[in-house]
């Protein structure tokens, strides 16, 4: 097969695995905050965001993942030079680290279909960064190919990492102030029907 036509398939798995992980822990965020709402609700959502979780793991995700290696080894039988270029392992490297946090997807999947739900939606957003953070070094790593670019790339990595976690940080600081806002709304509504 044409090497060109190898990539073309190997990106479009790469994109569509990306997405897939993106979405799954934001659905594991949706379903964990599900827990908190009241009787009537939190059966409903948890069941209908279990089933999307279901249908994107098994379509999309898995698939996706398979994909991805499978073109990716092949155009690396198809271009051994491939492999005497230091990014290339640095990549390696990366794509070893990004299976390993799509067996972490699935092992929390497994855990939520099973209703536990061991990880609050601030460490389940913290979590979801942590897959930018490989796009972002393997693509650095894939479009610069050189020693100094890749050393700035993974400098910026690590900053682009740090202002995520600072926005992540900052949002729940943003989100605790609305609950509690809220709960005061809440509170002065009940004490002025009870005092009518």
């Amino acid at each position: 097969m044409d090497y060109r036509y190898l990539m073309s398939l190997h990106i479009i798995f790469v994109v569509c695995w990306f997405a897939a992980l993106f979405y799954i822990v934001r659905l594991f965020i949706y379903t964990t905050e599900a827990q908190k709402k009241d009787e009537i609700a939190k059966p409903i959502l948890t069941q209908q965001l279990l089933i999307m979780q279901k249908k994107l793991w098994y379509i999309i995700g898995w698939p996706s993942m398979i994909g991805t290696f499978i073109f990716g080894f092949w155009m690396l039988f198809s271009n051994m030079a491939l492999l005497s270029m230091p990014w290339m392992w640095l990549k390696l490297i990366c794509v070893g680290l990004l299976a390993l946090y799509h067996l972490e997807c699935q092992r929390i999947y497994r855990q939520q279909t099973q209703g536990v739900f061991k990880y609050s939606s601030f460490k389940l957003r913290l979590f979801n960064e942590l897959g930018t953070v490989f796009l972002v070094a393997i693509v650095f790593l894939v479009i610069v190919k050189s020693s100094a670019g890749m050393l700035w790339g993974l400098l910026g990595m690590f900053a682009f990492a740090g202002i995520l976690m600072l926005c992540v940080f900052l949002y729940k600081k943003n989100r605790e102030k609305e609950n509690k806002e809220m709960e005061n709304v809440r509170g002065k509504t009940e004490d002025g029907k009870e005092n009518t």
